[in-house]
């Protein structure tokens, strides 16, 4: 194989190659996190779990990066009823973080002070 061809063959290997290198994460963590919307607002708290158990994620490594229609995942939980799935969400994060969220804020404001979530949130943030 002359240089020539070296070159094409290269040039053939790193367009077919990178692509794939470049999305194939992207698209999965993309389905991932839409799988994990879907599963909070289903209140799906066994198929969450197992998406994250699968994928070897932590709820507090990813939590900044997802949002589930524009809100954080234990907003979107509150706003979808999800008790189960919004409960397992804090209980995952640490209680820092969640005492210093304004999620109680947010949720007296926008109609769900009583959502159940809620209880969780100020027993997360007492301890």
């Amino acid at each position: 194989m002359n240089a020539k061809q070296t070159a094409k063959l290269f040039a053939l290997v790193a367009t077919v190659t990178v692509p794939m290198l470049v999305t194939a994460p992207a698209q999965a963590n993309d389905q991932i996190a839409q799988s994990i919307c879907s599963y909070i607002a289903a209140n799906d708290k066994n198929s969450l779990r197992k998406t994250l158990s699968d994928s070897k994620i932590r709820i507090k490594n990813v939590y900044d990066g997802v949002s589930c229609d524009g809100l954080p995942m234990v907003r979107f939980a509150i706003k979808h009823n999800a008790a189960e799935t919004g409960e397992f969400i804090v209980k995952q994060l640490p209680s820092s973080q969640v005492a210093s969220s304004g999620d109680i804020e947010w949720a007296q404001s926008n109609g769900f002070a009583s959502s159940a979530v809620i209880e969780a949130i100020k027993a997360r943030s007492a301890s």
